[in-house]
């Protein structure tokens, strides 16, 4: 069965990869599009909806997702939206703004505001669509944009449950670094250095690019934090490696200005404000944790829970790693349980 006729936006500009080029097997057990649709700031979105087969004329509940930070919905965002459609849900997995397919000039730029944007516009996008139940749409967040998620939560009361995995809060670490090590000074410094490099990137319509932020095999040693490691072994080898992902590029990732706005704007302000059912799942081994651990003790919703996944590290909550520890029995019933 085809998937039903879908309302979306058309952008000449863009140009689609039609063919699948996506880091994980394709499955027989759901439909798959490409889409468009607009965020509120006219920046046109690019995302793969995935649509169980046969599901008649009943309408039934949706998930947008998007993540890591960096990534894009050919990695993990993309496995996570075609597993959970075998489980009975439409699933959106969509690149952010000035990411992957999506549109927005200059490339690589991150923004706390228009990421967070993103999510309600994905509700938007679902919400309108004949097969869909808008009273029953859901998001979930990876890495980096587990934090959007979040904050996603908090402001738009449409969404109805909230899932985060291996979570980052992105404006937490680009203004204090790993584990709060960074002081104000050494803020202060990180932000004079990122304004004087503006009086560059302005002459090239701010589209510098900062160097590959992570690294190549070769250029592994001992002394190497295995967290880098492992992030360079997803993002740079087969196993994760996609060519329009900015963690993935060898040869630029972020703006030189782009980490402005995630120092000076923090998300998760009004995290005590939370009252949309939320789970966290973290790795029990991940060097990012912490920032799961803070989030849950944060919110003020009663409906939340710190899911722990024992032995499991960062990255292996990208793909499931070798043990398959993506613990997608606990999404699935999560969702279904709050999406009803």
């Amino acid at each position: 069965m085809a998937i039903p006729a879908i309302k979306q936006v058309k952008d000449s500009s863009i140009k689609l990869e039609q063919k699948w080029d996506k880091i994980f097997l394709e499955s027989n057990k759901v439909e798959h599009t490409k889409v468009m649709f607009k965020n509120r700031y006219g920046i046109t979105l690019v995302g793969d909806l995935y649509v169980p087969k046969n599901i008649g004329n009943k309408k039934i509940s949706a998930i947008a997702i998007s993540g890591p930070f960096g990534a894009v919905k050919e990695q993990s965002s993309g496995l996570y939206a075609q597993t959970l459609a075998e489980r009975g849900f439409v699933t959106l997995a969509f690149d952010g703004s000035y990411t992957g397919e999506s549109g927005g000039q200059p490339r690589n730029v991150p923004s706390p505001e228009i990421n967070t944007e993103d999510f309600s516009a994905a509700v938007d996008f679902l919400g309108t669509q004949s097969f869909i139940d808008r009273d029953k749409i859901g998001i979930l967040g990876i890495c980096g944009w587990g934090g959007f998620a979040l904050n996603a939560g908090i402001s738009d009361t449409r969404i109805k449950a909230v899932a985060t995995s291996t979570m980052y809060n992105m404006t937490r670490v680009s203004a204090k670094g790993y584990n709060d090590t960074v002081d104000v000074e050494a803020r202060y410094n990180l932000k004079k250095q990122l304004n004087e490099a503006r009086w560059t990137a302005v002459e090239n319509n701010y589209a510098d690019l900062n160097p590959a932020n992570n690294l190549r095999k070769e250029q592994i040693t001992a002394e190497t934090p295995k967290f880098i490691a492992e992030y360079s072994n997803y993002y740079t080898t087969k196993r994760g490696f996609h060519k329009r992902a900015v963690n993935s590029n060898p040869n630029g990732s972020w703006t030189t200005t782009g980490m402005l706005p995630l120092i000076n704007m923090p998300i998760l302000q009004y995290a005590s404000e939370m009252r949309t059912p939320t789970l966290i799942v973290h790795g029990e081994n991940a060097h990012s944790r912490y920032f799961s651990e803070d989030a849950y003790k944060a919110l003020g919703n009663k409906n939340k829970e710190l899911y722990i996944v024992k032995g499991a590290s960062h990255t292996d909550l990208y793909d499931g790693g070798k043990n398959h520890v993506i613990p997608f029995d606990k999404i699935e019933s999560f969702f279904k349980d709050n999406l009803k």
